[in-house]
């Protein structure tokens, strides 16, 4: 190697680390001008309710900075001849390194360049780059590191948000919830009711767009009402002509009455009730009866449970009134027509003084008890249901059982082709249909099509008879597909009901339960004739009702009414029975009063009270004019001022 490319070598070695040096503190440079936008802009989200968002592109530009300070220090490449005048001036060698490299290259004396690029090439060996352009933390570094020190502890610091911007995200938020349910609950609703008409499948499709545009905007309060009402009145429209047709109500009402919707036919029914009576036997008993046996036979363990964990054991006057009990308890369930095997073992045990095996016993013997009640509940229920079954086509259309008059007109149409139908049979056909052409009336065409179908039977013209029949089961089918899309459009507007409900209180969808019957006992509050609410679920009556439900046609005959205030035969709390007087009154003393703040106006007014009335009424229907008062609120509003005039 050369004097010449010795020092050309050292140079560029200290050149290429001096490069890395301000990559480094450009890098350091970069990172405090990203974190201060970073601190500065996490601080004003901690002060200002700016989207969080913003919080995440001021870090990512921090790092972004950062890299581009270290490719903008380190971009510019440094040349030889710079390198050596650099390094002259800081190892102070008066310009060797630099005059050699200029010599070198440039014309001259041959003794006199070899003697510059020597002498440089000497001072060039005793350089070391590491030394020369050492790696250390720049000045910048000590302020970025405190600006980052900085933002981290700010993370810790809560947001400060007012409380009107805290509700407005909860709204939003519990909004957004609400249009997911609802565009899930049309979607659930499409899959299990395809709509037949083009009317129902527009509406649905409303419904589910209002989900979607609840879950996607950041609506307000008020704007969301205003779309569910909009959305809820254009159903309600669609619904009017298909309420006004008697078919459908008598369709609704029959499926609304227990085991009206879904029920099984009649030979299937009858064959659930003969297996049950199967497993069941043949106790005398009502499922009340059990009921009452069941608590007597809980009240026996319970008593010897006691007894056993005396100390001593059960003693001999236990053992005697506690036999007593089950041997009256035991005939009472002979009477009933019931078998208790293990009450008898148990018996046998208890005079064994085996105490174990009698508790044993006795408890088996309460859970066969719990099986017989339900079983005798369940065959109650199906026995109720197959008396409610139509015995003939005139019957199921009268109770509107659609669905078990197709098969009688199909079983009637099969008849018709047969071949072996006597004239009898063909007589008894023709009164069964001629019978059923009133109560057909009410279906549409039905009643038409039956008349003509019992004039062909009379004339013998079977092939005509059997297409009436099948005309009038077509007629059916139609009127049932207009049931199924009205029940779909109900079922939408119970769910735009339970969205206007959750927005307007503020709740989530799950506690705003559908209004309606109640099949549960002790479910949420809400309209119908279901059951009380249970109060030790946690929810609580916040005085908000809605008029959005009608309970016309509703039965629950397997419920006993209750008035609005009856709680039934409760057990008061020990710690709530008046057991203690703490003082009385004093006849002639003072009253305790409470101050209410007000404007308080002496004297007597000159307004009658029809005038103050008609001023606040008219007041009232401005503000609903113009929109001041919720949607959700001018129905209770209205009907407020309105009483007034009563």
């Amino acid at each position: 190697m050369s004097d010449l490319q010795l020092i050309e070598q050292t140079l560029q070695a200290a050149a290429r680390r001096r490069r890395r040096e301000r990559a480094l503190r450009g890098l350091w440079q970069g990172l405090l001008v990203g974190g201060l936008i970073f601190f500065v802009t996490l601080g004003i989200y901690k002060l200002a309710p700016i989207p969080s968002w913003v919080v995440t592109a001021a870090g990512i530009a921090g790092g972004v900075a950062a890299v581009v300070g270290c490719i903008i220090g380190g971009w510019r490449k440094t040349t030889v001849e710079q390198m050596a005048r650099w390094v002259d001036g800081r190892q102070q060698l008066q310009e060797r390194l630099s005059t050699a490299l200029e010599m070198a290259k440039g014309p001259g004396s041959e003794t006199w360049r070899t003697l510059l690029v020597t002498d440089a090439a000497a001072h060039a060996k005793e350089l070391d780059a590491r030394r020369l352009v050492p790696f250390t933390l720049p000045q910048v570094s000590r302020w970025a590191l405190v600006v980052l020190a900085l933002a981290a502890g700010l993370g810790f610091v809560p947001e400060y948000r007012s409380k009107t911007f805290v509700a407005k995200v909860a709204d939003q938020k519990n909004i957004q919830d609400t249009g997911k349910e609802l565009t899930e609950l049309t979607k659930r609703n499409l899959q299990k009711r395809p709509p037949a008409m083009e009317t129902t499948q527009k509406a649905m499709e409303t419904v589910s767009e209002l989900g979607q545009q609840l879950s996607k905007q950041k609506l307000t309060r008020s704007d969301a009402l205003k779309q569910i009402a909009n959305v809820t009145d254009r159903i309600k429209d669609e619904m009017k002509d298909a309420a006004k047709e008697p078919a459908i109500q008598r369709m609704e009402q029959a499926a609304r009455s227990p085991g009206g919707e879904n029920s099984p036919d009649a030979a299937r029914l009858q064959k659930q009730i003969e297996q049950t009576q199967k497993q069941l036997g043949t106790p005398n008993g009502s499922p009340e009866d059990m009921d009452k046996l069941n608590k007597e036979l809980n009240k026996i363990q319970e008593a010897a449970k006691a007894a056993a964990d005396k100390n001593g054991g059960m003693s001999q006057a236990d053992k005697e009134k506690i036999s007593k009990s089950m041997a009256a308890l035991s005939k009472q369930a002979q009477q009933m027509g019931m078998q208790m095997p293990n009450m008898d073992q148990a018996i046998q045990a208890l005079a064994a003084n085996q105490t174990d095996m009698f508790l044993k016993d006795l408890q088996a013997e309460t859970q066969d008890l719990e099986k017989t009640k339900d079983l005798a509940k369940s065959l109650q229920q199906m026995q109720q249901q197959m008396e409610k079954m139509g015995k003939d086509l005139a019957e199921q259309l009268k109770n509107g059982q659609p669905e078990a008059a197709q098969d009688t007109l199909k079983k009637m149409q099969d008849q018709l082709k047969s071949a072996n139908l006597t004239p009898e049979q063909m007589q008894k056909m023709v009164s069964e249909v001629a019978k059923a052409v009133s109560p057909g009336s009410q279906y549409g065409k039905v009643g038409e099509k039956l008349n003509q179908a019992a004039k062909a039977m009379q004339s013998g013209n079977k092939p005509g008879a059997g297409q009436s029949l099948a005309e009038a089961s077509k007629e059916l089918d139609k009127l049932m597909q207009q049931m199924n899309d009205a029940q779909a459009m109900e079922s939408e507007l119970d769910g735009l009901n339970r969205a206007q409900m959750a927005i307007s209180t503020g709740q989530s969808w799950g506690q705003c339960n559908k209004p309606g019957v109640g099949t549960k006992p002790g479910g949420k509050p809400g309209s119908g004739v279901g059951t009380w609410a249970n109060e030790d679920a946690g929810w609580g009556y916040d005085g908000h009702q809605t008029q959005r439900w009608d309970n016309t046609g509703i039965t629950r005959p397997d419920q006993k009414p209750r008035g609005v205030s009856d709680r039934g035969d409760g057990e008061l709390n020990d710690a709530l029975k008046p057991t203690k007087v703490k003082g009385q009154f004093s006849p002639g003393g003072q009253m305790p009063s409470i101050t209410l703040k007000g404007v308080s106006i002496k004297g007597t007014s000159s307004v009658a009270y029809e005038e103050a009335a008609v001023a606040a009424q008219a007041d009232a229907q401005s503000a609903l004019s113009q929109e001041k008062v919720p949607r959700a609120y001018q129905g209770a509003v209205r009907d407020y001022f309105d009483d007034m005039k009563k």
